[in-house]
């Protein structure tokens, strides 16, 4: 997955319906820039340097895995869909919206089009103010000094007031918090191990991954399906019993749930399409045995793909052991999740079809499987 860069947006607005102008933007770029992590207070200071209207100014911080100059991109798109109409004067004015970038991590970079860090930053009350609400220990860069330090050096003796309204977080709007333990779970390249990591890091969840990858008998049993099959499942049997336990059982204490890429129930799923009969019905006896008392989700999300999709997905891993994988095997591992989960009547489900998505490199398309999770 594409790292994820912290960038620090200042927003002001002094024109119109101001506080409306500043949730507008704060709104769009949640949905075209990423998670919101932090808010400022809102601010009225004076226009600086031209006479107008007082701005109401705010920063955020925003987790993205846009680089910067396709944010400022995003930034001017949106400025113009709020109504701002840049002239070819240097000079002021008033503005519906005016959105800036201020760091980028602690990275520098420099283009004609875009310095970062913002080159007149230190020398603003009505960035320095919010900036230190939320970020006063960062340390710039280049001046090397931290927020709050700057905020105390500033010349500027503008008046700055906060105002007793706060801007929303649109993250808000997904609520994971009547969930203890979530689950996803999906064929074979389905995107559940990418979607796991997303919601872990966007909503602090304590992630829990299966170690797929230490399985020995893994690349052997797509070699030799028939002589592997019943070991496979086994030492899957075993390793999931001691990962879940273990991770199940380790609370931490700052993050607000687990969210897991598997379910130890796909063990059934996978060991009746690859054991005969007899052999499957041994394994199910040992499985009940083994997860008797273990906890379930509180949420099972089962991410479904066609199989086109899924034979795309996983050619684009690349992994050489699942190189030879069938359709029909997908086929019949997708059919034995469904035919399992409509045995669950107990089990709070989703079943939900990204086909045509791509929540990985599409924010609109995350964005709507978050709000088909969040349904009621």
């Amino acid at each position: 997955m594409t790292a994820t860069k912290s960038v620090y947006i200042a927003l002001g607005s002094n024109k119109g319906h101001k506080l409306q102008f500043l949730q507008s933007a704060v709104n769009a770029i949640f949905n075209r820039i990423g998670i919101i992590d932090k808010i400022s207070r809102v601010y009225e200071t004076p226009a600086y340097g031209f006479e107008g209207d007082n701005f109401y100014n705010a920063c955020i911080k925003v987790d993205t895995e846009l680089k910067p100059k396709k944010i400022l991109k995003v930034l001017q798109i949106i400025e113009a869909e709020l109504g701002r109409v840049k002239t070819n004067s240097e000079a002021y004015e008033s503005r519906e919206i005016d959105l800036d970038i201020l760091f980028y991590n602690s990275e520098v970079f420099e283009e004609k089009t875009l310095i970062i860090p913002h080159p007149e930053l230190h020398n603003r009350k009505f960035v320095l103010q919010p900036l230190c609400d939320i970020a006063k220990d960062f340390e710039h860069p280049t001046l090397k000094m931290s927020i709050e330090k700057l905020n105390e050096k500033s010349l500027d003796n503008s008046l700055i007031e906060p105002i007793n309204v706060w801007l929303k977080n649109p993250k808000n709007s997904y609520n994971f918090s009547n969930y203890n333990f979530i689950a996803i779970e999906g064929n074979i390249g389905a995107g559940k191990t990418s979607l796991a990591n997303k919601i872990a890091k966007d909503f602090n969840a304590k992630l829990i991954l299966e170690r797929f990858a230490d399985n020995a008998f893994l690349p052997k049993f797509y070699t030799e399906p028939e002589r592997y099959a019943f070991t496979l499942e086994m030492s899957f049997l075993a390793d999931r019993y001691q990962q879940i336990s273990d991770d199940l059982s380790q609370l931490d204490l700052f993050k607000d749930f687990m969210v897991s890429d598997y379910d130890v129930n796909k063990s059934l799923v996978f060991s009746k399409v690859t054991l005969p009969e007899d052999e499957f019905r041994l394994y199910r006896k040992l499985f009940y045995q083994v997860y008797k008392d273990i906890a379930r989700p509180d949420l099972y999300i089962y991410l479904y793909q066609n199989t086109e999709r899924l034979q795309a997905n996983i050619k684009k891993r690349g992994r050489k052991y699942e190189k030879d994988i069938k359709d029909d095997y997908l086929e019949k591992i997708n059919s034995g999740y469904l035919e399992f989960l409509r045995s669950q009547t107990e089990m709070n489900v989703k079943i939900i079809d990204i086909s045509d998505k791509d929540f990985v490199k599409n924010r609109e398309d995350y964005l709507w499987l978050l709000a088909e999770i969040n349904k009621g």
